[in-house]
């Protein structure tokens, strides 16, 4: 059962830090679910659709279980602000998710970096959903 969700801004700066979001500002929405803590980065341009399924992996076990079938180690999931996460109703080549890594940034950089090999051109690929062990 999701224990909260919470929306917060982080900065620019922050966001870069964390690998996690283009310049300006990106509203972040966590939630603890099982034994996950969820972040969804909500980038100006993820479609209304691809923000449904998304909000439905951050509040939905099941959903959370096929992203991260085992709940073990960091997961990020990365996407291109060209190319998206879902288009006409299919998943995105260059929307790559990788788990069971060893801490966030790891998790973070490796998706990303798959992201922007998979990617067909336009901007690097951002950090759009992260999950780590909730503490």
């Amino acid at each position: 059962m999701v224990d909260m969700v919470r929306t917060i801004k982080v900065t620019a700066v922050l966001a870069a830090l964390a690998g996690a979001a283009p310049a300006g500002e990106v509203a972040i929405e966590e939630a603890k679910l099982g034994a996950s803590a969820v972040r969804l980065y909500v980038h100006p341009f993820l479609a209304a659709d691809e923000l449904a399924t998304l909000r439905l992996v951050l509040t939905n076990e099941q959903a959370l279980s096929l992203f991260v079938p085992n709940a073990k180690g960091f997961a990020a999931l990365a996407a291109a602000p060209g190319e998206g996460v879902i288009r006409e109703g299919k998943p995105v080549a260059s929307a790559i998710a990788l788990a069971e890594l060893p801490d966030a940034a790891a998790a973070a950089k490796a998706a990303t970096a798959a992201c922007d090999a998979a990617r067909k051109g336009g901007e690097a690929c951002v950090v759009v959903l992260e999950v780590a062990p909730a503490n």
